[in-house]
């Protein structure tokens, strides 16, 4: 029996050098399951690297854990999405979080996979 959907929060942390013409790179993604738990990853993430950052960086990571965090988790309780950013030296780092629903996927333990998944040979990367 398939389980209901589950109201969550999409969370991904992106990168982008400001001196380059490419567009942002994923760097993480997480799937929470309350407000809390969505802005607490953010929170632990600026934590761990704020001492890393250049000072105005720092400023920025430290105004959002002492303000602005209570604004994010007002905003995701009325499930509007959020973003939250910093710029160290020459690189952007953005945080999102959206309100999502997330769908149960169907069980397959005692299924077997389609003949054509076993054709599937993964590539080298050089």
């Amino acid at each position: 029996m398939l389980k209901p959907p589950r109201w969550g929060y999409w969370c991904e942390c992106w990168t982008e050098d400001l001196t380059e013409r490419r567009g942002p790179a994923l760097r993480a993604s997480f799937d929470a399951y309350s407000a809390p738990q969505a802005d607490r990853w953010v929170a632990v993430a600026l934590r761990t690297i704020s001492p890393a950052l250049d000072a105005d960086a720092s400023d920025e990571a430290w105004e959002w854990l002492y303000e602005g965090r209570i604004e994010t988790r007002r905003a995701l309780l009325r499930a509007e999405p959020c973003t939250v950013s910093v710029t160290h030296a020459q690189t952007r780092i953005t945080w999102t979080i959206r309100p999502v629903l997330f769908l149960t996927l169907a069980h397959r333990q005692a299924a077997e996979p389609p003949t054509c998944a076993h054709e599937f040979k993964p590539r080298q990367t050089d």
